[in-house]
C-alpha cells in the first residue's frame, strides 16, 4: 500500500503470497500502482505518488482480508476517489464502522449494508480536513486508517489511542519519510502526520510473522521430542504476547539472534517440547497477540487445570466469533470448557484431547489451523471442514507443518 504511494521504485523480498495480500496488490493495481511479481516473494512496485490514486474500474474485492479492507477504506477516504468493496461470506459480515465513524470526519461518504458491512460504496473527499481522533477501541486497524487518511490531508492529523497497539504503520512510514511522531500517553499513544506527504520508495526485506508463528510454537510445545526452531519472525512488542503467555504455561521458548531488520525487531524463537500448566491470569495487554489466542485455547485444553481467558470481546468481531467458534470446536472434541460473553474458561486435559469431532471454521483460517495444531495431540483425529481459508495468509501451512513430522492431510 505504502509503496504504491511513493515516488518510484520500491523493492520487497520475503513477501507473504497468501490471498489477503494478492487481493491488496489487485486492489493497488486498480487504483493506478504498477504491481510486479519476480519471483518467489520478490516484487516491485511503482508508485503513483500521495494524492494520486484513482477510482477502479470494477468492484474491489478484498476475499477474506479485514485488515486489508479497514487500512485499504483509510488510504481511498482522503483520495478523490469513488469505489465498491466487498468480500467473501466472512469479510461481509465483519463491522467496519469503527473505520468509518473517523474517516467520515475527513470528509469521506459511506454507503454501508445495514450501516457497518459490506459491501460499501465509498467516496473519497477531494478536500479533506485533518482529525484529532480518540479512539474508542484498542484496534491498530482503526488507528492505521486513520493515519493513511492523514498522508493525504492539508495539515496535521492526530491519533489517540488509550492501549498502545502494533506500531508496523508508524515505523514504515518514518522509514519512507513520512514526517510522523509517536509520544506516550498513560498506557497509551498520541501518533501525528503531516499531511501531503511524499514518500520514498524503499527496498524491504519482510520478516517472518509471528501471528503464523505461533502454530508451529504451540505445535511443538505439544509433540513430545520436539525441538524446532523458526528464523528470522518479527519480534515487535507490540505483537509478541503469544510468547510470554505461552512461557507463563511452562512452553520451553528461547529467542536466538536478535537483531533489527527494516526498522523492525527480528530474531530466530526456539522451541521444545514442554508439559504445559493452565494459566488463570492473562499476562499482556491481549491486543499484543488477539490473533493468537485460538491457538493458545488449544494449548490451554492439552495444560494442567482450569485455565481463564476473559476481556476478549474482540475475538466476536474477527473473521468469525472466535469465542463461539472455538468453543463450539473444543466441546466436540472432548473438551470441557465454559463459555464466557468476553472469554473461555478451558478445563485442561493434562495430555491429549478426546478428539475425533467435526470442527466448523466458519471461512476463518486461525480457526482451520488452530485445530489442526490440536489434532497432532489429541487420541482421534479432528476433522476440519474447509482448510481453503489456511490460502488467505498462510499458504504453506500444511507442506511445512508436514515437513516437521505432522499427518495433516486434504480430503
Amino acid at each position: 500500500m505504502l509503496s504504491s504511494l511513493a515516488v518510484g521504485r520500491s523493492e520487497v523480498f520475503g513477501l507473504l503470497e497468501g490471498e489477503d495480500v494478492l487481493a491488496t496488490a489487485n486492489a493497488m493495481r486498480a487504483m493506478g500502482a504498477t504491481i510486479t511479481r519476480l519471483g518467489e516473494g520478490h516484487w516491485e512496485i511503482y508508485g503513483v505518488g500521495v494524492g494520486g490514486l484513482t477510482s477502479p474500474d470494477n468492484i474491489i474485492d478484498m476475499g477474506n482480508s479485514g485488515t486489508s479492507t479497514r487500512l485499504l477504506m483509510g488510504l481511498m477516504a482522503t483520495h478523490d476517489i469513488h469505489a465498491v468493496i466487498t468480500g467473501d461470506d466472512s469479510l461481509r459480515g465483519r463491522p467496519m464502522a469503527r473505520v468509518i465513524n473517523p474517516l467520515q470526519e475527513f470528509g469521506a461518504t459511506f454507503d454501508a449494508r445495514g450501516g457497518t458491512y459490506l459491501p460499501l460504496t465509498l467516496k473519497g473527499t477531494d478536500i479533506p480536513m485533518p482529525v484529532d481522533y480518540t479512539s474508542p477501541v484498542a484496534s491498530a486497524q482503526v488507528k492505521s486508517a486513520v493515519i493513511l487518511a492523514g498522508l493525504n490531508t492539508p495539515g496535521i492529523t492526530t491519533l489517540r489511542e488509550s492501549v498502545a497497539t502494533r506500531d508496523h504503520t508508524e515505523r514504515m512510514l518514518s522509514a519512507m519519510g513520512a514526517e510522523i511522531t509517536v509520544s506516550e500517553e498513560g498506557e497509551g499513544r498520541i501518533v501525528t502526520i503531516k499531511g501531503e506527504a511524499e514518500l520514498k520508495p524503499i527496498t524491504f526485506e519482510v520478516p517472518g510473522d509471528i501471528s503464523s508463528s505461533a502454530f508451529p510454537l504451540v505445535a511443538a510445545s505439544l509433540v513430545g521430542n520436539s525441538d524446532i526452531c523458526i528464523e528470522n519472525v518479527g519480534l515487535n512488542p507490540l505483537r509478541t504476547g503469544v510468547i510470554p503467555v505461552l512461557q507463563s504455561m511452562g512452553a520451553d521458548i528461547q529467542i536466538e539472534n536478535e537483531r533489527m531488520l527494516g526498522g523492525e525487531i527480528v530474531g530466530d524463537i526456539r522451541v521444545r517440547s514442554a508439559n504445559l500448566k493452565a494459566i488463570t491470569e492473562i499476562p499482556v495487554d491481549p491486543s499484543t497477540m488477539i490473533d493468537e489466542f485460538p491457538v493458545v485455547f488449544c494449548a490451554a485444553a492439552t495444560a494442567d487445570g482450569t485455565s481463564h481467558f476473559t476481556g476478549l470481546e474482540e475475538l466476536r468481531v474477527k473473521e468469525s466469533d472466535r469465542l463461539g467458534v472455538m468453543a463450539a470446536g473444543l466441546k466436540a472434541n472432548g473438551v470441557a470448557l465454559e463459555e464466557l460473553a468476553d472469554g473461555l474458561i478451558i478445563h485442561g486435559n493434562g495430555g491429549k484431547v478426546q478428539g475425533g469431532g467435526m470442527v466448523e471454521t466458519h471461512l476463518d483460517h486461525r480457526i482451520a489451523m488452530s485445530f489442526s495444531v490440536l489434532g497432532m495431540a489429541s487420541e482421534k483425529p479432528i476433522t476440519i471442514d474447509d482448510a481453503a481459508p489456511i490460502q488467505t495468509s498462510f499458504p504453506s501451512f500444511i507442506d511445512l507443518m508436514n515437513g516437521m513430522g505432522a499427518d495433516l492431510k486434504t480430503l
